[in-house]
């Protein structure tokens, strides 16, 4: 495509959002009035909405709303915050402007209660006060296109890492951070990628009603994650029944969610097609793409309430993506490297939460998943024809590898009330592993029974000061080896919303599948975290700070021999604000971590930072919605230090350092834009997003030749990603998922 050709696209692009912007308006009715409690004092920050609309807003500090909707007939109003009694008004919207008083009173002493959080941001669950993100931020979060692990690298801990999926959290590397639906584990939660281009999670976050990411120190009911661990808990029952369209310039997609007239069951369906030859025809990518990615995904629900008022939630998922490219070999200019990937991916989660009498409860959750790839790289010359160099570090890289991992697993957790709100969980679960890997004609495979007991108890002394004990104990079949892992947290009051936390723990894990297929004598690896945090938390700001110390033992090495001779540590300070108070209408939080980490594993001669970890990254999340408009505007800036680079080369018995060095500073700007309107009798919403928008040069790395003679930097395949879409829906006023992320 010319350059006038792109210029002209673009010009047509943003004439479309002009004539989008300025036509598509419709008459809304407006809502006013006042939170208060039942002495009279205002609520700032109460949630005030229009009951299965999502038609609301937020209170101000003087505890008034307004809000304009759309809805008409007799609706209900309801209005809720923190610590008090949820409040409803019927009402009447007919033409007239509508103004109202609440009265809330306030929530019994569990709410008041100190909560033990050391280590971990939560969202979604109400009856804690350190809420941080929900689906709607994460929809709403600019340049992060509706992908969790995207949001969640802009809060502290998290580092800013573009060359490979993961979340490398407080100096742990990518696989020693898991992730968890519904109390069950998640295999494989990205997409499959390919070498040195990092891929987007698997999952949608209008799924979830709440998220826990743990930057150490979790509960013990979880496992197997040497640093962190991101707890997602799914949505239950919808308000109503819906249809939704999705058109952009990269997919499309149609779905469906019923909900049965008694409000105690519901089914959906989903399907999307996703590729990126528009996107290609517009932004040159540096490799060359001879498979232009493409991904098809499809995703199934159903769900009901029991009996007994417990709920059944049935989740599934398929997902197939195929691609390849071609890059310059690093070994000879004049040949190249054809890198070819086929996946398929089938996820499916069931759970039951139900109450057994006498203050028990049990949730139980079962999960089956299986991931195909197939892989292949070729050496190819300039023809792009087979090639054959006659030399062995070339040719070596040829290979055809098929791979194959199944996940199945059971757990039950059982829970009881104790005196006051004090609660004891206890329970197991078992989980199978089969993986095959076919490289070159040469089968492998592994497979672990592996089973765990866990235990933990929340005890309120008063209502200042708790504690979280726990431990869980694992067997793992494959190593034939077991554990016992203590957790311990504490919290303290020390003031209206602000609270001490200390946790200690130890955690477990695995050593990765690609090391067991050499050996499987390893032992588990080894991290004890000890975490120190302050929180300040009101209806409409959040302050944290957290230090932390990590000690690793028995990380693995690959030289001399595989064996867990593995050691490091971790220590930093992370401070997070939060602020929808400060400038009216403005709702931003900003991060920063400082990470001080060493690791002696795999092949490093000595303790060295690892190449994934910067020393200072920071964050800054703006969002602002113009009323006059109907739309609103998302910046986020993400800032990290240079991370280190080895050119690592065996002489004799031992690896040396022939090359170090830091890569430059990392900048990102991403922005999104979000327009509510209504097509017909459908509510619309009209999503703009560029990522790194102002063209900041990114390298993440370095590869080097087999000599060490060239060196060649790791940079995104492409330096912006533009995206432009329209997501239309029946039934359900979807249009505020893009901008009110308090309901």
């Amino acid at each position: 495509m010319s350059h006038q050709n792109k210029n002209e696209m673009k010009k047509l692009t943003l004439l479309a959002l002009l004539v989008l912007l300025t036509t598509l308006v419709n008459a809304q009715v407006k809502i006013t009035g006042t939170v208060k409690d039942a002495k009279g004092h205002v609520i700032p920050g109460a949630n005030v909405a229009i009951r299965g609309s999502y038609d609301g807003t937020t209170a101000d500090s003087s505890g008034m709303f307004s809000f304009k909707t759309t809805e008409k007939g007799d609706q209900v109003l309801v209005a809720s915050s923190i610590g008090y009694k949820t409040a409803e008004q019927a009402i009447r919207i007919e033409k007239a402007d509508l103004s109202f008083l609440f009265a809330l009173k306030e929530e019994v002493s569990e709410l008041k209660a100190v909560t033990v959080t050391a280590g971990s941001f939560e969202a979604g669950d109400k009856k804690r006060a350190a809420t941080v993100l929900s689906s709607l931020d994460i929809l709403t979060t600019g340049g992060a296109n509706a992908d969790i692990t995207a949001v969640v690298k802009t809060l502290p801990g998290a580092q800013q890492v573009g060359e490979q999926e993961g979340l490398f959290v407080r100096g742990g590397a990518g696989y020693e951070a898991k992730q968890f639906i519904d109390g069950t584990l998640v295999n494989n939660p990205f997409q499959a990628s390919v070498p040195d281009i990092a891929s987007r999670g698997r999952f949608s976050p209008s799924i979830f009603k709440g998220t826990i990411f743990s930057t150490g120190g979790y509960s013990a009911l979880y496992g197997q994650a040497l640093s962190s661990a991101l707890i997602m808990e799914s949505i239950d029952i919808p308000d109503r029944s819906e249809a939704t369209v999705s058109l952009s310039t990269v997919f499309v997609g149609a779905g469906m969610q019923k909900v049965a007239e008694d409000k105690k069951s519901s089914w959906g369906v989903n399907y999307g097609y996703t590729n990126l030859i528009p996107y290609f025809a517009v932004v040159k990518q540096k490799p060359d793409y001879f498979r232009i990615p493409q991904f098809h995904s499809a995703d199934g629900n159903f769900r009901f309430k029991t009996k007994k008022g417990g709920m059944v939630k049935y989740y599934t998922t398929f997902g197939a993506s195929d691609l390849g490219l071609r890059r310059e070999n690093i070994n000879d200019a004049l040949l190249k490297n054809a890198f070819g990937l086929r996946n398929t991916n089938w996820y499916n989660n069931l759970s039951l939460r139900e109450s057994l009498g006498n203050g028990w409860k049990l949730n139980l959750g079962l999960s089956y998943s299986t991931d195909h790839s197939k892989l292949q790289n070729q050496i190819q010359d300039q023809n792009n024809n087979p090639y054959t160099s006659g030399m062995v570090w070339i040719d070596s890289t040829n290979f055809n590898l098929t791979t194959r991992a199944d996940l199945s697993q059971v757990k039950a957790v059982f829970d009881k009330r104790l005196s006051g709100i004090s609660v004891i969980r206890f329970g197991g679960e078992y989980m199978y592993f089969y993986n095959t890997n076919l490289y070159n004609g040469y089968k492998s495979s592994l497979t672990d029974h592996f089973k765990s007991l866990f235990s933990e108890a929340d005890l309120y002394i008063t209502n200042d000061l708790a504690a979280k004990v726990g431990a869980r104990f694992e067997h793992s079949s494959l190593i034939n080896k077991a554990n016992i892992a203590p957790r311990l947290s504490l919290g303290y009051k020390t003031g209206k919303g602000a609270q001490m936390g200390l946790a200690y723990g130890i955690f477990y894990q695995k050593p990765e599948n690609s090391y067991l297929y050499a050996t499987t004598n390893f032992g588990y690896t080894k991290a004890t975290h000890y975490i120190l945090n302050y929180i300040k938390n009101t209806t409409l700001q959040t302050f944290r700070a957290e230090v932390f110390y990590k000690k690793y033992e028995d990380l693995v090495k690959t030289f001399p021999t595989y064996n867990n001779a593995g050691t490091g540590d971790a220590k930093g300070v992370e401070f997070y604000w939060r602020d929808k108070k400060t400038f009216k209408g403005l709702d931003y939080w900003i991060s920063y971590s400082y990470l001080d980490t060493k690791r002696d594993y795999l092949n490093y001669p000595r303790e060295l930072q690892p190449g994934f970890a910067a020393n200072h990254t920071a964050s800054l999340v703006l969002k602002k919605f113009v009323n006059s408009i109907n739309t609103g505007f998302n910046f986020t800036y993400s800032f990290a230090t240079g991370r280190p680079y080895y050119n690592l080369v065996k002489n004799g018995n031992q690896y040396n350092i022939a090359d170090e060095g830091k890569t430059i500073n990392y900048n990102n700007l991403g922005f999104s834009m979000n327009y509510l309107t209504k097509m017909g009798k459908a509510y619309a919403v009209v999503v703009a997003s560029v990522t790194n928008v102002l063209d900041s040069k990114q390298i993440f790395g370095y590869n080097y030749s087999y000599n060490g003679a060239r060196k060649e930097a790791i940079q995104p395949p492409a330096p912006q990603f533009f995206f432009v879409g329209l997501f239309l829906s029946w039934g359900v006023d979807r249009r505020d998922d893009a901008i009110n992320n308090n309901l």
